[in-house]
């Protein structure tokens, strides 16, 4: 059985690493990486991203019954799109790609 209702499970997981991208940012400024914007410019989107999807969770979960799904999905890919976009800040701040 397939629990439909992934809404509170998005905010908190994308209000969460929203915070986890703010801590992210404030670190590369003040390192080594502080002329790098690539991996600047990949942790905001995150940041616009988890934003919006903890946005679209809370109305998912204030609103009436048909509108839930609709709010769910977009949600939920905006979400898969903001872990996308930590994966790659991750993966050039590891491999040091960008100097």
């Amino acid at each position: 059985m397939k629990n439909k209702e992934n809404f509170p499970h998005i905010l908190n997981t994308s209000a969460t690493l929203l915070g986890l991208c703010f801590v992210v940012l404030t670190s590369l400024k003040g390192s080594k990486f502080n002329e790098v914007s690539v991996i600047d410019e990949f942790t905001a989107f995150a940041i616009l991203m988890f934003l919006t999807s903890s946005i679209l969770s809370y109305l998912s979960m204030r609103s009436d019954n048909e509108s839930k799904p609709s709010y769910e999905k977009i949600a939920d890919a905006v979400f898969l799109g903001g872990l996308f976009f930590l994966f790659v800040t991750t993966i050039l701040i590891v491999m040091d790609v960008i100097r």
